[in-house]
């Protein structure tokens, strides 16, 4: 299906392409550039709602200032698929998040407009600050914007970049999109502030009475520009505490202006690109604009997957029988039935309560269940403080994201050997949204730390029963509970809690001369290898470890002690991974034995499908049926066995 972009959008291929549009015809570019992201979203899918509130932002930004000179960082990313159609990439824009095809999000090695690369949250100012920085050094009239919006704004990143910003003296602007939303709806006191700042009649009818009169007003010997601003910046303090918080810090601030009224938007960052100095720009959009459906379920719509542009209806996978729930809805629905037995039992998550499936909890039990917001580092510390006093809490982040809270990790939990669960959502590799988010790094960074426990089930069942052994008060350590994005593999998935034993895994089959130690979800790729070279002579061993700390050693010893070629199976970086945790038991207890270790390689992994990925990275069940006929010296292919 061939989508052709609007007359004027047709012609667009760079910022200076845009700049010679007559602006009041702006509107139209506008029209037309909504009109093309939802043309291609709704067919190739991606990101939606976002991009669709910053139209007007983006074209207004690339007409007033001169990038790539000018430098322009986006936060996050999602926002920027009209930043992408305007800076030469349109007509490649349908392979957005295809495999081989453009990043779904700002990325440096695909474009020069593209400053810096960014996935998870809160970034651009730091990133800005640090390019106006050495801008000032190397003497460039070179000015930078940041645009932070979707939530970003909460995280602690943001405000200790605004905290610097204030008093490093250079030339930026950080414009603050507040469109109330990051993929589910904002929370916290932040956002109340915000919603002061748009709503104070009195505030902004003065405001723009006060901005009337200065500018009627000469300017002169007896009426400076300083004291024009002491006077303005004095009226806002009398008037309302709404702009104290950004002023306080050292960042100008102006607005809030509509930030659909491309006019106002244009004049405005016109004006703002010539006062030099730290500033402020808090623009008002409505997430998902233009699109009916996406500005009233803009949760749903943040990235919908195809859809009828017309109807709105969402195209839904059609299934002959009853298919296995996503991990993350097993989560969801599994902490609800714990939390009725038990009390101490809470769930906290970082601005994902859809992504995690927290929702569920957060709706039956209101007082059990929160979303911090975009502050990770404040959920599991969050957590450690609740831990304290005797309550249960399940951690839910994504697998990358916990990343940011690696300090916590170790001081605030670790250390302290509070009983803090960690679920790890996303874990492995994601697929479209790339290596921003696949949840590669875990497995090794989490092993690592002392009195930490780092399972991963391999179907619903073993989450449902982890999670459940998890909360006993036996339990005394942290743990951590990875599981992948999507489907499982049991479509009867409720069954009754068993406690799993810390550290024990499961023969799932005996076998000759080659063992499979698989960990998580993998091991369904085990299993199937193993079906499909039965017919060949091959007998593989299958044993599902579940925890890659505490290894389950006496179940190493008897794979030791009976096979000399084993293959390891992990959805994680193989560097630091579980298969290295079996390198270090076989050489502790001096083993000698062939080890095959699959996984994620040491190389960036850029996106596409899941099953792209799992084949290009060599651990799919087509991998290991590879390694199984290379280790046992067969001169059968694959090509044979599949035909």
């Amino acid at each position: 299906m061939e989508i052709i972009p609007g007359p004027l959008l047709k012609d667009i291929n760079s910022p200076a392409d845009l700049k010679t549009i007559p602006k009041e015809k702006l509107h139209q570019v506008c029209d037309e550039l909504r009109q093309y992201i939802i043309d291609v979203v709704s067919v190739h899918g991606g990101h939606f709602a976002a991009s669709l509130g910053v139209v007007e932002l983006t074209v207004a930004l690339h007409y007033i200032y001169h990038t790539p000179y000018d430098q322009l960082v986006w936060d996050v990313g999602h926002q920027a698929y009209g930043h992408k159609i305007l800076t030469g990439r349109r007509d490649n824009f349908m392979t957005n998040r295809k495999y081989n095809g453009l990043s779904g999000f700002p990325k440096r090695g695909e474009s020069e407009y593209d400053t810096f690369g960014v996935g998870h949250s809160s970034t651009s100012i730091s990133a800005a600050l640090g390019m106006a920085m050495a801008s000032k050094y190397n003497k460039e009239n070179r000015k930078v914007a940041a645009v932070i919006g979707d939530g970003a704004m909460t995280a602690g990143l943001a405000f200790e970049a605004l905290n610097h910003a204030g008093v490093a003296d250079t030339d930026m602007l950080v414009v603050l999109n507040d469109n109330c939303m990051s993929i589910d709806p904002n929370v916290g006191a932040l956002k109340e502030y915000l919603t002061d700042i748009v709503t104070s009649p009195t505030y902004n009818k003065v405001k723009d009475d006060v901005w009337k009169l200065l500018g009627k007003l000469p300017v002169g010997k007896n009426f400076s520009r300083a004291m024009a601003h002491k006077l303005t910046e004095g009226l806002k303090g009398m008037l309302s505490s709404s702009a104290n918080l950004f002023e306080a810090l050292g960042m100008r601030y102006f607005g809030p202006i509509d930030g659909h009224n491309i006019t106002k938007l244009v004049d405005t960052l016109k004006d703002l690109r010539e006062i030099p100095g730290p500033k402020i720009l808090h623009i008002v959009t409505v997430k998902g604009k233009g699109y009916s459906l996406a500005e009233k379920e803009q949760t749903i719509w943040h990235a919908p997957g195809l859809f009828d542009k017309v109807t709105g209806e969402i195209v839904k996978k059609n299934f002959e029988k009853p298919q296995p729930p996503k991990y993350q809805d097993v989560f969801g629905y599994t902490i609800i039935e714990l939390a009725e037995q038990n009390e101490k039992i809470f769930g906290i998550t970082p601005a994902m309560p859809s992504g995690s499936s927290l929702k569920y909890m957060m709706a039956k039990m209101p007082d059990r269940a929160f979303d911090v917001g975009i502050c990770e580092q404040h959920a599991v510390t969050l957590s450690a403080g609740m831990a304290t006093q005797g309550m249960r809490v399940y951690c839910n982040i994504y697998s990358s994201f916990m990343q940011r809270a690696y300090d916590q990790v170790v001081h605030d939990v670790a250390i302290q050997k509070l009983p803090v669960i960690f679920c790890l959502d996303r874990a492995g590799l994601v697929g479209e949204d790339g290596p921003t988010h696949h949840g590669a790094y875990d497995i090794a960074y989490m092993r690592c730390i002392p009195n930490m426990i780092v399972s991963a089930p391999m179907n619903e069942k073993e989450l449902r029963n982890i999670m459940y052994t998890a909360q006993l008060e036996k339990i005394n350590s942290p743990i951590v509970i990875r599981y992948p994005r999507g489907e499982g593999v049991m479509t009867d998935w409720k069954t009754p809690f068993e406690e799993i034993e810390i550290g024990k895994g499961r023969k799932i089959k005996d076998g000759k001369e080659v063992a499979i130690l698989s960990f998580g979800h993998p091991g369904n790729f085990a299993g199937s290898a193993i079906r499909d070279v039965k017919a060949e002579g091959l007998d593989p061993a299958h044993y599902d470890m579940r925890f890659a700390k505490p290894l389950d050693e006496e179940m190493l010893h008897e794979v030791f002690s009976k096979f000399k070629k084993i293959i390891t199976v992990e959805d994680g970086t193989i560097v630091g991974g579980f298969g290295s945790a079996v390198l270090e038991f076989m050489n502790e207890h001096k083993y000698s034995a062939e080890i095959k270790m699959l996984g994620i390689p040491d190389r960036i992994v850029e996106h596409g499908t899941l099953k792209e990925l799992h084949r290009e990275c060599g651990y799919d069940a087509t991998a290991i049926i590879e390694t199984l006929r290379e280790m046992m010296d067969t001169s059968v292919s694959v090509s044979d066995l599949f035909g």
